[in-house]
């Protein structure tokens, strides 16, 4: 079993070759899905999947991360500690499911502190039928100017026009207008985009590959920056389905003390979004019986998220601010999304091990 804190990198430079050589050590098949951009450090960017057991499995966990890049940092850490696991490794071969690690879904945001992707996408507001009209979001229409001000850190006047707007509508609907996603402001933040992106591409193909023949599906879905710090909130991540919603409260709420929360009834931290990625399982695996959680971890309250996201978009407007500016805005981001702790890395690891172990108690059931 490898240490807690040894299996959390940095950056994704090294926790993309902790990944693989995790993989590799436990003799995985492994895939490579190259983005086509380097990374902060000039390092490749990709991708990459392990699947321990066997590709014809009735039974299929998926355990991703880094759908929204910095928040990358845990998720990998995750993955890397269930690899070294050997007691979770027996639980899930011994009960005939395979599982499939997907690392970094966004490895462009991962690599260089950004939530979103290479074309300033929220990943999971992209999953839209692009074909037709589009959500429209008139609240964040009225805050996009500021949010996004000529100045970082943001004037007086502008603070004092944004603490005005939450007072005359409250902090659930300032969240809500923020993170539901847009398609108007291509600069602006959670922007679900105007076509698939390359991680939605890839992301489809993946399931297509490596899940089109499983007949149970269960997926877990690492973030974080929504609630108390540490705590590793069960948002259900599925169809507004009764079925499904029972089946997720029986496998990861059951005991009580972590009850399964949703997006559809308002009991979750997030507000109701849209585009959000798992649609593509219902798409891509039609002849699988889907149940998902999103564990999303605590880390700093949702006002320094919002200021944070807020100071990187300014920032990607302006590449030429100072570097030390540009330095602390970086920090900012990734202190948002990882608590840098051995304290939050253990609660991490505790809640999503025990996660690991429901959802495959609730597959072979």
């Amino acid at each position: 079993m490898i240490e807690i804190r040894d299996a959390f990198s940095p950056t994704y430079a090294k926790a993309r070759v902790k990944f693989l050589e995790a993989a590799a050590a436990a003799g995985l098949a492994i895939r490579s899905h190259e983005h086509p951009l380097k990374g902060r450090e000039g390092e490749t960017l990709a991708m990459d999947t392990a699947l321990d057991g066997s590709p014809d499995a009735e039974q299929l966990l998926i355990v991703s991360s880094a759908c929204h890049g910095a928040e990358g940092f845990c998720g990998s850490g995750v993955q890397v500690h269930a690899l070294h696991d050997a007691e979770w490794r027996a639980k899930a071969r011994d009960s005939g499911v395979a599982v499939l690690y997907i690392h970094a879904l966004n490895p462009h945001g991962f690599s260089w502190l950004r939530r979103v992707t290479h074309e300033n996408v929220d990943l999971n507001r992209n999953f839209q039928d692009f074909s037709g009209p589009l959500p429209v979001n008139e609240d964040y229409a009225d805050l996009h100017h500021l949010l996004l001000p000529d100045e970082w850190p943001p004037t007086a006047e502008n603070e004092a026009a944004v603490r005005s707007w939450i007072a005359r509508r409250g902090m659930t609907a300032f969240q809500a207008a923020i993170t539901m996603g847009q398609h108007r402001f291509p600069d602006g933040l959670f922007f679900g985009g105007t076509a698939p992106t390359w991680n939605n591409d890839t992301v489809r193909r993946v399931l297509r590959e490596q899940a089109g023949r499983a007949r149970r599906v269960a997926w877990i879905d690492l973030h974080t920056g929504l609630g108390p710090s540490g705590l590793g909130e069960r948002i259900f991540a599925c169809r507004d389905d009764a079925a499904a919603f029972a089946r997720a409260k029986a496998w990861w709420g059951g005991d009580g003390a972590t009850p399964i929360t949703s997006i559809y009834d308002g009991s979750s931290t997030s507000a109701l979004l849209t585009g959000l990625m798992w649609v593509s399982i219902y798409q891509e695996c039609p002849q699988a019986e889907y149940t998902g959680i999103a564990l999303e971890y605590g880390t700093v309250p949702i006002p320094e998220v919002i200021d944070a996201l807020r100071g990187d978009h300014w920032l990607h407007q302006h590449p030429d601010a100072p570097a030390e500016l540009q330095a602390t805005i970086k920090q900012r981001v990734k202190d948002a999304f990882y608590t840098d702790t051995d304290v939050w890395r253990g609660q991490i690891v505790s809640q999503a091990r025990q996660a690991l172990f429901q959802a495959v108690d609730g597959l072979k059931g």
